[in-house]
């Protein structure tokens, strides 16, 4: 028997099992960087708030939240202990979806675990150091003087995070862009067509995600287009999937799935002897 007809015998309660075993690896994972973090959240958080200090060297962040100042420290580490799980966390949802892939497929899994690892810290590299600097620069400067510039620690965390990432996801594109097209949901030549529209959505995703300035949006905007290019480059040194097709005869007549063919077969015959007994038993009654 195939791998591909082990696979659509595979139950569902087994898929579940595999689900819930990769969920709580996941979960194990980020506790364990989790506890590591927490006692250098101090230091980390000096780090982070570079970008800001640096765009407004004379002012401070402040804590506005009667609780915030423990609970940021948390939620950073929280949150930094999921980035640096990102390469596991990648690894358990590829083994996750295994057991649907062909095995030239399954090849696939180590390169692409690396590649969307290296490509989602570039993104997040690429935020804290090119964007953020120009973001908090416009921000600081767009003002009334006499307004003093002074987030709030946590409103400050969850803007850095939720934008660090976003730009690491973005820049998944490549990833993204061969999956598709080795899959057969879509083709190259299909993406090079629909170009433009690309290139517009990837503006209107920067204009999302960062502040209203044209610089900030043309730093998300090309780098997605790029991105999206490579992907197509690459695309053909992957093997796409062949749609399955029912075998034909000689005859150029389709024929049924053996599996299909098997139980079909087995559930006639149960009939067919149910109906047999029924008539000798309405016999010996007679």
């Amino acid at each position: 028997m195939s791998e591909t007809r082990q696979q659509e015998k595979m139950p569902i309660v087994q898929h579940l099992v595999e689900l819930r075993r990769a969920l709580l690896r996941s979960v194990i994972a980020v506790l364990i960087f989790f506890l590591a973090l927490f006692p250098f959240a101090d230091g980390i958080y000096t780090f982070i708030s570079a970008p800001i200090i640096q765009a407004i060297p004379d002012s401070n962040l402040i804590a506005i939240g009667v609780i915030s100042p423990f609970l940021t420290p948390l939620k950073m580490s929280l949150v930094l202990a999921i980035y640096m799980a990102m390469p596991y966390l990648l690894y358990q949802l590829w083994m996750f979806a295994a057991p649907a892939l062909y095995r030239h497929e399954k090849k696939l899994i180590l390169p692409l675990v690396v590649s969307s690892t290296i490509l989602f810290y570039t993104g997040l590299v690429f935020s804290f150091y090119v964007v953020f600097p120009v973001i908090f620069n416009f921000l600081s400067t767009v003002g009334p003087s006499s307004v003093d510039f002074a987030p709030d620690i946590q409103y400050y965390l969850d803007f850095i995070f939720k934008v660090s990432f976003a730009f690491g996801v973005a820049f998944e594109v490549p990833v993204a862009t061969i999956l598709l097209i080795m899959f057969g949901a879509t083709t190259a030549e299909r993406l090079k067509k629909n170009r433009a529209y690309i290139i517009i959505g990837s503006f209107a995703l920067g204009m999302v995600l960062t502040p209203p300035d044209v610089i900030s949006q043309i730093l998300i905007a090309i780098p997605i287009w790029l991105l999206f290019e490579a992907g197509l480059f690459f695309s053909p040194f992957f093997k796409v999937r062949k749609k399955n097709k029912a075998p034909t005869s000689a005859n150029n007549e389709p024929q049924s799935n053996d599996w299909n063919d098997e139980a079909h077969n087995a559930m006639m015959d149960e009939i067919e002897n149910e109906m047999n007994n029924k008539v000798l038993d309405d016999d010996k009654d007679d």
